[in-house]
Parts: structure tokens; C-alpha cells; sequence
């Protein structure tokens, strides 16, 4: 039997771990903090009876991901919102993201035909696009050809493939959910992050985790220690002496880390493109319990389980292109998550929790609270009189709980063209570091950040070949 360790508990961790533990493999998670998770993790910062999601909450590409399949017999249930997402416009409606492309279309007036043009097709084959989605964006691909249909929108800038649709309604819902990568929308491959979200939303709706997204790590871990696998938490890992001799390592670690842990060990290479790895743009995160809800404007956002709120399609362009140039826009994007719609537990009595994020420069050290509330009001006036409590989460803060998010960026580094392409190590395996039996599984490679820990599974299916556990 092979005996591995894997560094750090959080989605990615996990799922390589059980990936590991189901391949024969003896496995130990070492995780720094005194709890489990990393951005898989649910508070209640009001109180018992309102769950908060810590990072992680809305879920389009977890539900179906390899990574978590049979998780249900731990325990894991999902729920949908009855609309996934919505994008309020300061004239007008609304726009709609709804899970069937045909019921977005319709709400998309003129626009409904590129809609359904632009996502239908892949949308419906997203069960065989999804292996090569969810993995290195450079690779054979399994279907050539729905891989080329699929792929080669997405080298577009965001900007110029908006251009597609003619009202502000659809190119704000596009760029919105672009937004995701805390990008300038003006660079190459940033119709990436979007058009994949919005795939695999319309095939698999944006769902959440009932009893907060603290229940994916929940069940990853039952499911490890039923097979065996261990895991030790408040162990910080930073010299190579705490690790025992073991046939591999997965590193859950930000590639700093990574460089800091194994230095001259690692082939010159991987130590200048580990070194050359930046921090992206941070997360300044507003936690509310609102009685009876956010009164928004338009009464249908209340029931979308994602709201993207920066106005129209230039004010969300101008936004990004701000804050990745270091300055904090009077009005920034803001990511508001309302699980409750979908999942009634995480609330108590008619008190919701609504969870929301701005987009800021890299490392801010402001206090950006008014900024996200104003820009929640601006489309929900009155909210203000509803708030009963709120709980902020700081760059630093964010930091602090999680080494992986330095200086506040909850993505695991910047989702430049290149490290979207290539991941942490350009032209090599973005999961190999280049020390035998040693790999990189955290959201800084393929396919990047979120609850469906495929950087693990990835990572891990390699160790399992070359240990030849298959």
C-alpha cells in the first residue's frame, strides 16, 4: 500500500485525498488551521440558526464534478434557486439567468436568439465536454471537434465576445458572470471563466449545498476516514522535516508556498514560474442578516440564488479594469449570494443571511463596508432599515484563515491568460512540480478555483498512475 500526504484540507485537498484512499492508497490530511475545509467552510457569525458561506457558496460546476460522485451516501444534498442568477440594470428589468437556456432566451427579448445560439448546443453537450472543461486547457481533447465549437469563443476577450448581443440586459448577464475571474474583461481567453460558468449552469443550475457549502467538506471527509484516511488538523507545515517519509506528497498549497517548502529541491524552472506567480485582485466580504430579505427593486431578483451588481455592461468593464490597476471604483462589482431562496435552513425565523463580496485591488487594507452596502441599496432601496447585524471579512482577514489567499485574493493567484492556459508551471504538467512524487493540487492550476475540487482529482489521478495503483 502507498503511503501519501496531502497538505491542506480544503476542496482540493480533499477530494484528492478520497481520489487516493479510493485508489488503495493510505491517506494523511494535514491541515494548518484548527479546521477543516478552507473556503469549503460555513459560519454563523449572527448566531446559531443563520449559516453563512465562509468563501465558497454557489456551485454550477461542483454538483455533477467526478471529484464529488457519491457523496450522497455522506450525506450530501443540493438545491436549486428557482432563477440562478440576476443582473439588475439601473433602467429596466432585470436580467435573468435562468437553468434552461430557452427560459433565459425568452427573457432576453432580441437578444433570446444569440442566447440560445451562443449556449444551447454546448449546454447540451456539456456531459462530454465536461471532462476536458473540468482539466488543462491544454490537452487532447476526448471530442476534437464539440471541444473546438466549445473552446473557440472563449480566446475572445470578454469585451469583444459581449459585442455579440445588442441590449445592456444580455451583455450585462455575460459579463457579470465573466466577472467570476477578477480580471481586466479586456485580455484574451477572459470569455474563459464566463462562458464555462454559464455552460455548465445551463446544464446543471447554480446550486448549493443544503446546510451550507460546510457540507461538501463534511461529506469529502466521512467519506476519507470511512476508507481509512486520516486527518490531523493545526498542523502547519512549513519545513520538510514534519513530513514523514511517504511514497507522495499533494501539495493544496499556493505555489509560494510550494517554493518555500521545497526550494533548490524544485528544478530551476518550476522555482522562477512559482516565483513569477501573482496574487489577484481581492475579496472585501459583508456578511448581512436582513429582516424579511433585500428589498430589491425588481421583486424577481429575490428569487435568484447569485446577483451581480455593477450596472451595465461599461460600468462592470471600467470596474475590473479599476481594481486590477489597484484603485477601488466608487461603485464596485459586488457579488451578492442569496442561498437561502434555495435552501430555507440557512436562515432563522424571516432573519436571511445575504452574503456579499467586492471586488478590491490585491492587498487593500480599507474598509470597503459602505461601498458594498450602497451598492446592494442602489438597487434595493431601504435595505439599509432591514439590516439586523453584519459581519465583515477583510482582505487580511481572509489571509489569516487561509494562507493560499494571499493578500485577500480568494482565486488562488491572478487568472492572467497565461495562468488560465498554462496554470502555475507554463509548458510543463501544471500539476508536477519537478520532485519525484511530489504535486501541486491547489486552485492555482486546472481548472482553477471552487467547491469542485477537480484540481485535486486531477492531481491525484496523476500520483495514482505513477504509483501504479490503477
Amino acid at each position: 500500500m502507498a503511503d501519501v500526504i496531502v497538505v491542506g484540507s480544503g476542496p482540493n485537498g480533499l477530494s484528492a485525498a478520497l481520489t487516493l484512499a479510493r485508489a488503495g492508497a493510505d491517506v494523511t490530511v494535514l491541515e494548518a488551521q484548527d479546521e477543516i475545509g478552507g473556503g469549503t467552510r460555513t459560519v454563523q457569525p449572527f448566531g446559531d440558526g443563520i449559516l453563512v458561506d465562509h468563501c465558497a457558496a454557489i456551485h454550477p460546476m461542483a454538483h455533477q464534478s467526478p471529484a464529488l460522485a457519491g457523496l450522497d451516501a455522506h450525506g450530501l444534498r443540493w438545491a436549486w434557486p428557482e432563477i440562478d442568477a440576476a443582473h439588475p440594470l439601473d433602467d429596466g428589468p432585470a436580467a435573468l439567468l435562468r437553468r434552461s437556456v430557452d427560459a433565459t432566451a425568452a427573457g432576453l427579448g432580441r437578444d433570446g436568439a444569440r442566447w440560445r445560439l451562443m449556449f444551447g448546443a454546448p449546454s447540451r453537450a456539456y456531459d462530454r465536454l465536461a471532462g476536458d472543461i473540468l482539466g488543462p486547457v491544454v490537452h487532447l481533447p476526448r471530442h476534437p471537434l464539440l471541444m473546438a465549437r466549445f473552446g473557440a469563443p472563449t480566446v475572445l476577450p470578454a469585451t469583444l465576445l459581449s459585442r455579440v448581443f445588442r441590449t445592456d440586459a444580455a451583455r450585462a448577464l455575460f459579463l457579470g458572470t465573466t466577472a467570476h475571474a477578477m480580471r481586466p474583461l479586456t485580455e484574451v481567453v477572459s470569455s474563459a471563466i464566463g462562458v464555462g460558468i454559464l455552460t455548465a449552469g445551463h446544464h446543471d443550475g447554480w446550486a448549493v449545498a443544503v446546510g451550507g457549502t460546510q457540507a461538501i467538506t463534511a461529506a469529502m471527509a466521512a467519506a476519507l476516514v470511512d476508507l481509512g484516511g486520516k486527518i490531523e488538523t493545526g498542523v502547519e507545515v512549513t519545513a520538510l522535516s514534519q513530513l514523514p517519509r511517504t511514497d507522495a506528497v499533494l501539495l493544496n498549497l499556493a505555489p509560494g508556498a510550494a517554493l518555500r517548502l521545497y526550494g533548490d529541491q524544485l528544478p530551476a524552472g518550476t522555482r522562477r514560474a512559482y516565483r513569477r506567480h501573482r496574487p489577484g485582485p481581492a475579496a472585501f466580504k459583508v456578511d448581512l442578516a436582513v429582516e424579511s430579505g433585500v428589498p430589491w427593486s425588481d421583486t424577481a431578483v429575490g428569487r435568484a440564488g447569485t446577483v451581480h451588481l455593477s450596472g451595465g455592461p461599461e460600468e462592470i468593464v471600467a470596474n475590473e479594469r479599476a481594481v486590477a490597476r489597484g484603485r477601488l471604483p466608487e461603485r464596485p462589482f459586488v457579488l451578492v449570494g442569496q442561498q437561502h431562496v434555495a435552501d430555507p435552513t440557512r436562515s432563522r425565523g424571516d432573519v436571511h443571511p445575504i452574503y456579499a463580496y467586492a471586488h478590491v485591488p490585491a492587498g487593500y487594507d480599507g474598509d470597503a463596508t459602505d461601498a458594498v452596502i450602497a451598492q446592494i441599496e442602489r438597487f434595493a432601496p431601504g435595505l439599509r432599515e432591514r439590516i439586523v447585524d453584519q459581519h465583515v471579512t477583510t482582505p487580511a482577514q481572509f489571509t489569516a484563515q487561509n494562507a493560499n489567499y494571499v493578500g485577500g485574493d480568494i482565486l488562488t493567484g491572478a487568472k492572467s491568460p497565461g495562468a488560465l492556459l498554462l496554470g502555475p508551471r507554463p509548458g510543463r504538467n501544471p500539476y508536477r512540480t519537478g520532485v519525484r512524487g511530489v504535486y501541486l493540487c491547489s486552485a492555482a492550476a486546472p481548472p482553477g478555483p471552487g467547491a469542485h475540487g477537480m484540481v485535486g482529482y486531477r492531481a491525484a489521478q496523476l500520483a495514482i498512475r505513477d504509483l501504479h495503483l490503477a
